[in-house]
């Protein structure tokens, strides 16, 4: 008797990487660069939609199109090397290699970006899709067969739970644990240093195949 394949998908921004330090500094390089006011302190506690979503609260709506296409030209030089990993992210990743499972990362932002995050901190997984916020997410989520998805804000659990996958939360952006328990996370743990054990946990209760 085998366990069914396993697939877990995770969320990028606050969940295996903390972004706020990177995002900050391109987002004041875009003030500069742009010469219009933005809240640096703010837009970083409010990490998790898409790019778009803040963006149009500072540029004219039809703005909005032309201003991320420069943000996101900026991004490597300003955001990739500010940014560290989450505490327990390549372990939380290597473990479910380590189970003869496949780690895949699905996130709102646009996935070059995301690919040169990964590379930068040496998080090996092996997929990464990008672009996709919320319920979107359970469109990669399906592709790949995530039995489980992690992420830190409540748009995540939607995207879990629309793919009908387990809900892994961790408060360790925007949502706290109160919110993400009301928004129907299946569990949620302190950070990703817990997520071994967990999934250790997860494994042995699952129906073998």
């Amino acid at each position: 008797m085998v366990h069914m394949a396993l697939t877990v998908g995770f969320d990028l921004d606050m969940t295996l990487i903390d972004s706020r330090p990177g995002i900050h500094a391109c987002y004041e390089a875009l003030s500069a660069r742009t010469g219009t006011y933005i809240d640096c302190d703010l837009v970083i506690t409010r990490l998790g939609p898409p790019l778009e979503d803040e963006l149009v609260n500072w540029f004219p709506a039809d703005e909005v199109a032309t201003v991320a296409d420069v943000y996101r030209e900026m991004y490597p030089t300003y955001a990739i090397a500010a940014t560290p990993a989450m505490p327990g992210a390549r372990e939380a990743v290597a473990a479910v290699q380590a189970a003869d499972g496949r780690a895949v990362v699905v996130t709102a932002k646009w996935e070059p970006n995301a690919k040169l995050h990964l590379k930068h901190l040496r998080i090996d997984a092996d997929a990464v899709v990008g672009n996709l916020w919320a319920e979107q997410k359970a469109q990669a989520l399906r592709e790949y067969g995530a039995s489980v998805y992690v992420g830190d804000h409540t748009g995540d659990v939607r995207g879990a739970h629309t793919a009908d996958a387990y809900s892994v939360a961790v408060p360790t952006g925007p949502c706290d644990a109160m919110e993400l328990r009301a928004a129907g996370a299946d569990v949620v743990l302190t950070d990703l240093t817990e997520f071994p054990t967990w999934l250790t946990d997860y494994l042995d209760s699952r129906p073998q195949a």
